[in-house]
């Protein structure tokens, strides 16, 4: 037997009770990241000349959006936990949310809400690139108040104790299993601080770091699925998450690929802020000045938030 100190204790709590109201924790820990994303995407884009409220008005947009999508995403891969009890599919503080479906449907989002506003969408997405998986690495914290998401039985000195009630049938006598969010968050913190170092040395073209952060989510994910046990759909008996981050890794390295080769250049990129279209647009940006679409930085990353 593991001895206490040779593992890591799940909670003893998953919500908390405020009054009438149940608090979550799951929700908790993905509003935090969510906040802390935002508040590094902010600085960066700033950094890059732009107006940090247009961080907080595709936020608007892009957050609701992920979380749908993510929600969607898992329910279309794991639809077979929900036959028979429906209603369980609207009970997202349980768990149940695709990181997969949440970069797709807040991309699409943002792509709707930088064309309203006329920002550079390659530059956004760049300048959210790091702050991404510093929020999904705090929102993994989710899983383990619910004890969800777990690996393999294991005997390493960072096991997870997993309560009696929350382990796998079948395993109902083994208690210490891989901790696979903490190797997702770290590997997810990792990835954020690779992110910038890239974008500070090599100068990649606009769009590109984004990439590199699908493409550098993707291996991770690619190693954790190997690991986690839970139920979930197989596909020529493979987890269906693992085709799906393999084919999001080789999406993302050929857009590496052919931007690298074709692509526009950070000097041939409009700025942060593309010109207005319309008279009325005109007069709003000269009353700005027009310090939106200034960039002071070619490169994007010498004030950047998480490099400092």
């Amino acid at each position: 037997m593991i001895p206490f100190f040779a593992y890591l204790p799940s909670p003893p709590f998953d919500s908390i009770g405020v009054g009438p109201l149940e608090v979550h924790a799951y929700g908790v820990v993905i509003a935090i990241g969510v906040l802390v994303g935002m508040w590094i995407a902010r600085r960066r884009w700033t950094d890059r000349g732009g107006d940090p409220d247009d961080i907080s008005s595709i936020a608007l947009a892009v957050v609701p959006a992920g979380l749908i999508g993510a929600r969607v995403y898992h329910l279309i891969t794991d639809f077979s936990r929900y036959r028979g009890d429906w209603w369980r599919m609207f009970e997202i503080w349980e768990g149940g949310l695709g990181i997969f479906g949440a970069i797709t449907a807040g991309v699409l989002a943002g792509v709707v809400v930088a064309r309203r506003r006329h920002l550079s969408l390659p530059r956004l997405l760049d300048a959210a690139a790091p702050a991404i998986p510093v929020a999904q690495a705090i929102g993994r914290l989710g899983n383990w108040f619910n004890q969800e998401l777990y690996g393999r039985p294991t005997d390493l000195p960072w096991a997870l104790r997993i309560d009696v009630d929350r382990r796998p049938d079948g395993l109902v006598d083994v208690a210490h299993y891989h901790p696979t969010f903490l190797y997702e968050g770290l590997w997810s913190l990792a990835l954020a601080g690779v992110l910038v170092l890239i974008g500070r040395r090599w100068r990649p073209r606009p769009g590109q770091l984004f990439a590199c952060y699908v493409a550098g989510y993707a291996m991770g994910r690619l190693w954790v699925e190997t690991l986690r046990i839970d139920p979930a759909t197989d596909v020529l008996g493979l987890r269906v998450n693992l085709w799906v981050a393999g084919a999001v890794l080789v999406a993302a390295i050929a857009f590496i690929v052919i931007n690298r080769r074709w692509g526009l250049t950070a000097e041939d990129e409009p700025p942060a802020a593309l010109p207005p279209t319309s008279p009325a647009d005109h007069q709003d940006a000269g009353q700005r000045g027009e310090t939106a679409g200034l960039v002071s930085d070619p490169a994007g990353e010498t004030g950047s938030t998480l490099g400092r």
